[in-house]
């Protein structure tokens, strides 16, 4: 059976702040830009979280305790990159494992001035089967999308 052809989505935006900065926001203050609507657990969400390294988990929790993992870390580098696995299928509702999910990369490049270019690309979203081109319609439009936009304003602060 032939392999999916579908193109990877990039977004990007310019903040004033360091990379490292960034980073650590990205990482330890996902609450402050994760958008709102962007939800695996079914009751009242608690809470997100990034494991730091590689293989570490990106999750939420929710009112009760119950917890749903996005993905796994696959790039770990501080003020660099971050490189994560995306558990979730063509309705929006979590995987168990990588099989079935594509790949979210993102990069922290210093832009000069005490500003850094925040990059976040989704690659092989053919991996996600017979939906991946409603995720691909999904996502993609204009920089710097929901994601990067609340990103910004949470390093705003």
């Amino acid at each position: 059976m032939p392999q999916l052809t579908i193109p990877d989505v990039r977004k990007s935006v310019t903040v004033a702040a360091t990379p490292e900065h960034c980073f650590q926001v990205f990482t330890q203050q996902p609450a402050a830009w994760w958008p709102a609507s962007h939800v695996l657990v079914r009751k009242e969400r608690a809470g997100l979280a990034f494991e730091e390294g590689v293989d570490g988990r990106y999750y939420e929790w929710d009112v009760e305790g119950n917890e749903e993992t996005w993905g796994r870390i696959l790039e770990w580098e501080p003020g660099r990159r971050l490189a994560m696995t995306w558990r979730i299928d063509a309705n929006w509702r979590p995987v168990p494992d990588d099989e079935r999910a594509s790949v979210i990369e993102v990069d922290f490049r210093d832009a000069g001035d005490g500003r850094t270019l925040v990059e976040l690309a989704h690659v092989q979203l053919h991996r996600h089967g017979d939906g991946a081109e409603r995720i691909f319609k999904a996502l993609d439009g204009p920089s710097p999308g929901e994601t990067l936009e609340l990103f910004a304003k949470a390093v705003r602060g």
